[in-house]
Parts: C-alpha cells; structure tokens; sequence
C-alpha cells in the first residue's frame, strides 16, 4: 500500500486470480441439500506488471501463479521481468483488465479472500481433450436408422448440405473432428466457501478441465457483487482474526 485505497463502485472492473483445479467433492446446505463442488487452490499468485492506457492504451493486470521448480526453459528475458517484480519464475502468466484505479503494485501477494463466500464468478479453462470424435459424440448428433436398408452409416451424419446449389459446404458446418482441448468460459459459478489457511475456493458446479489444470477466476460479468468487495484486492492488516474457513450464508 503506497495510498489511500479506492472505493469500489458497481461497474468497476478487478483483476483475477489464476488457480489450480483440485478437483471436486460434496458439500450439504442449511436446507440439506446435497451440491457438487470444485476445489481451486490459489497457489503462489502474485502481481508481475501493470499496465496503463499512458503507455499501452489499457489498465490490465498481469498476474503469475505458481513457482517454477526448474528453470531451463525460462528465457532470460523472462528471468528479468519476473525479477523486477520481485519474485520467483512462473509457471503461468495472465492478464486481466480492470479499472484505472485497480492497479496493484508489483510483487504484491494474492489471496483467496480476493473473493467474497456468496459472490458468483467466471471461470476460464482448458477442457479435456477427447481426440478425433465422431459427429454423434461431438455435436450429439442422432445419426441414422438402425434397420431399413441402412448399413455401416449408423453413427454418420448423412447429407451435408451441399447440392448443385451452392456447389459447396458452407465454412463452419458441423463435422467430425478433434473435441475438447480449447478453452471455454462457464459463467456465473456461484462461491461456497473459502479455507483462508490453504487459500481454497470452493466454487459450485463443474469446472472445464482436468485436475491440476490452471483456471482462469474473475467476477461474474451478469452477476456483479452486490455488496462492495475488497477493492482493489484483499490487503492482510497486522492484527486481522480471520477464520479458517468462511462459508457463504445459506
């Protein structure tokens, strides 16, 4: 902290965090209601740049998470923009954008509590690759007949569309093809709990990607947070009791 701090505002825009998929469990609420949820583990998450739009037309923060336990793929020039910011080499680097006075200082820290129990956030992973898959599998096409004259096309598509009219098969025509291994944003997760001692989010529903895959976490653009959240993140005062595990009020 170098100045007062800014108030948030609804519209304002905070950076995101960068966690690790643990993987999922159950969680019961008051009502007894039995939900899915996934673990992410915000490890090692620092700030390693800022951006601003004197200089590059943008307010972005560029957030590491992470260390790097080997450092032979590392360029030098890697080695010194991580240096600048004072911390160790990482293993993955994001940008998010976010308000003028959202910037945070280089090499500052970042927590779970970042994040509000309560508040619904946008998650952005890499999903699972699943290779070559058929039309059936990767679009849920219903294929062809079983019987009636129909053989070894069970599983295919059938007609494409192309006739003499237009003579060809429009771009963008589902098709076989490889399935999975892109990236894909699931909205308006809604946050659970939080274990502040291992910085843990407990998000509900499902999550893209496989575990130990890195995800990409930031407020919920149709969901914003109804109550102000810290701003521009969550700062740890000498003093502040926080418990362990916080949960969300239902």
């Amino acid at each position: 902290k170098q100045s007062s701090w800014p108030t948030w505002q609804p519209g304002s825009r905070r950076t995101g965090l960068i966690g690790v998929k643990l993987g999922m469990m159950p969680m019961w609420m008051k009502d007894g209601t039995r939900v899915p949820v996934t673990l992410i583990k915000i490890q090692q998450c620092h700030v390693l740049h800022n951006k601003t739009k004197a200089k590059d037309g943008y307010c972005a923060v560029q957030v590491g998470a992470v260390d790097r336990l080997k450092l032979l793929y590392v360029r030098r020039a890697q080695l010194g923009h991580f240096a600048r910011a004072g911390v160790n080499p990482k293993r993955k680097v994001w940008e998010f954008k976010v308000s003028d006075d959202a910037l945070i200082l280089r090499g500052t820290l970042l927590h779970a509590m970042h994040f509000v129990p309560g508040q619904y956030v946008d998650v952005k992973a890499k999903t699972i690759g699943k290779g070559f898959q058929g039309v059936m599998k990767k679009h849920g096409m219903k294929g062809q007949p079983a019987t009636h004259g129909v053989s070894l096309t069970h599983r295919k598509m059938g007609a494409t569309g192309g006739g003499q009219e237009p003579g060809r098969i429009w771009p963008g025509k589902k098709m076989a093809g490889r399935m999975g291994n892109k990236y894909h944003t699931t909205k308006n997760l809604r946050i659970l709990r939080i274990n502040t001692k291992y910085d843990i989010l407990y998000v509900k529903g499902a999550v893209p990607g496989h575990e130990n895959q890195f995800i990409r976490i930031t407020d919920a653009i149709f969901k914003p947070p109804k109550e102000p959240p810290p701003y521009p993140t969550y700062f740890h005062q000498s003093g502040d009791e926080i418990p362990e595990e916080i949960f969300a009020e239902d």
